[in-house]
């Protein structure tokens, strides 16, 4: 049983309905509206409770998945190693180690090597993919996304999540193809499917893998 001790409540003017999120690391917040009484968070976990579990769980199996050993950290599909260095301010790649700072400007200045690393990545397999389908994109922004894996407007604005270098490669060509593909079709029609077919037709390993263990690609 989920015990009030094992989730975090919040408010929000924007919620019309109470919402339970398990997160990457297995805790909860529940998201209340702000004219709801407490106790909804309470009756909302205790009718979840299976939910709840059956997440956790599967976050566990997505986690074992993209174990690695302290010290490394994972960049599609490889490791590499993680070298702290008093008195560096910006993370830089030597061959197979990562320079970094050693105080508390480590954390920020990965990520922020993780972003650099993910636009030029993302560059690099979107030329070819735009190529092949005739059409130009908008602009490319790299983002943070807690579940969104790219996106794409229809002024044909492209994002990418840097997330997906924690995984294994193809989990990031088949977004960019994915993301193309919307350049052409914007919806999810068969069309759609048809098109990231041709052009991808492994697409649904990683679209699945994606599904089923996502949430666990975080540093």
């Amino acid at each position: 049983m989920v015990t009030a001790e094992e989730f975090t409540v919040r408010r929000s003017a924007r919620a019309r309905r109470v919402r339970v999120r398990v997160d990457a690391d297995g805790s909860l917040l529940v998201t209340l509206p702000q004219s709801a009484n407490e106790r909804e968070a309470y009756d909302a976990v205790a009718q979840l409770e299976d939910w709840i579990a059956a997440r956790r769980r599967k976050l566990r199996e997505a986690h074992s998945l993209v174990e690695r050993p302290p010290g490394t950290l994972p960049w599609l599909g490889e490791l590499i190693v993680l070298v702290e260095q008093p008195g560096r301010t910006r993370a830089h790649r030597d061959g197979n180690r990562l320079m970094a700072p050693a105080d508390e400007r480590r954390d920020p200045a990965i990520e922020r090597w993780y972003r650099r690393s993910a636009r030029s990545e993302v560059e690099l397999r979107l030329k070819p993919a735009l190529e092949a389908l005739g059409v130009s994109a908008g602009p490319v922004s790299i983002r943070d996304q807690r579940t969104r894996w790219g996106s794409c407007s229809s002024s044909g604005a492209l994002s990418f999540n840097w997330r997906l270098l924690l995984g294994p490669p193809q989990l990031l060509d088949y977004v960019v193809w994915h993301e193309a593909c919307h350049l052409v079709v914007l919806d999810h029609s068969q069309r759609f499917w048809q098109l990231l077919e041709t052009h991808s037709p492994d697409y649904r390993q990683p679209r699945d893998w994606l599904q089923r263990n996502g949430a666990a690609l975080h540093l």
